[in-house]
């Protein structure tokens, strides 16, 4: 089936989308919570605030969709979970796909569904998993021409050993991303590269897949917007930012800011001046 209706519903006019992704609390850290403890009212805050899209968990869709009327984000889906993220990190990593995920996105009016790819350093088990939820996520996402959207996730240590991180390492990315494109994903979620003029290299290997760039751990508002601003020059089409919205000192603000720059080539100067005059 054809995708186009749904990723028309996710990209605005000029092909740009900006996500907001809420689907922290699917990954079992404390720390991820932090700015929306209370679901119902960070999801109606967000919707105010109007981006793009809003990436949520299926137990938590109901908060977005509840809300009447034809304007709010459009909603894109979580369909797995992982361990990824805990602090301290486990010794046994795993991505577990939700049952019957595609369906139940269709059910609840998704536009696409997000699925991981890893690959983490001695966790060749894990990055087969992941391979083997895609390729059963992108046959159920076939059937409903639901759009799929797959996070290549390169991790390393830390330096301190206690936790994974995501690596900057453009080489690794732009091979995860085509692993993820010769797979069958429609969209990436990809890091940014440690230089911007390195993401070329990403839109590259998407071989003409939309490529949004995703926000990851927090950092400083100034070099989160320069940052933004560089990717979008290189190449990206879009945004999806969780933590670096939802725990900024004003999130709606900053959806604002970040909107101006992807659909209105707002200037980080600009986009700064924005925040400071909404707050």
């Amino acid at each position: 089936m054809d995708i186009t209706p749904r990723l028309n519903r996710m990209f605005a006019a000029d092909g740009r989308c900006l996500v907001v992704a809420l689907d922290h609390g699917m990954f079992h850290e404390a720390s991820f919570l932090q700015g929306i403890e209370d679901a119902p009212a960070a999801v109606r805050k967000l919707a105010e605030s109007a981006p793009d899209a809003i990436q949520l968990t299926p137990g938590q869709a109901h908060l977005l969709q509840a809300i009447p009327g034809p304007s709010k984000p459009t909603f894109v889906m979580r369909a797995d979970t992982t361990n990824i993220y805990t602090r301290p990190r486990e010794q046994d990593l795993f991505d577990e796909l939700l049952e019957g995920a595609a369906l139940r996105a269709v059910q609840l009016d998704a536009a696409a569904i997000v699925v991981n790819l890893i690959a983490a350093p001695g966790n060749s088990a894990l990055h087969a998993t992941c391979l083997r939820n895609l390729a059963k996520l992108r046959a159920e996402a076939s059937i409903y021409g639901l759009p799929l959207m797959v996070e290549p996730l390169v991790l390393r240590l830390s330096a301190d050993g206690s936790r994974w991180e995501s690596s900057d390492d453009p080489k690794a990315i732009a091979a995860l991303c085509r692993q993820a494109v010769e797979m069958g994903a429609d969209l990436l979620k990809s890091d940014p590269c440690a230089d911007a003029a390195d993401f070329p290299r990403i839109v590259e290997a998407a071989s003409g897949k939309p490529v949004l760039v995703r926000g990851g751990a927090t950092v400083g508002l100034e070099a989160l917007l320069e940052r933004t601003h560089a990717q979008i020059a290189a190449g990206a089409q879009g945004l999806v930012f969780g933590r670096n919205i939802l725990q900024a000192e004003h999130p709606a603000g900053l959806v604002n800011a970040l909107m101006a720059m992807l659909h209105g080539a707002a200037t980080p100067e600009e986009a700064l001046r924005l925040i400071a005059t909404e707050t």
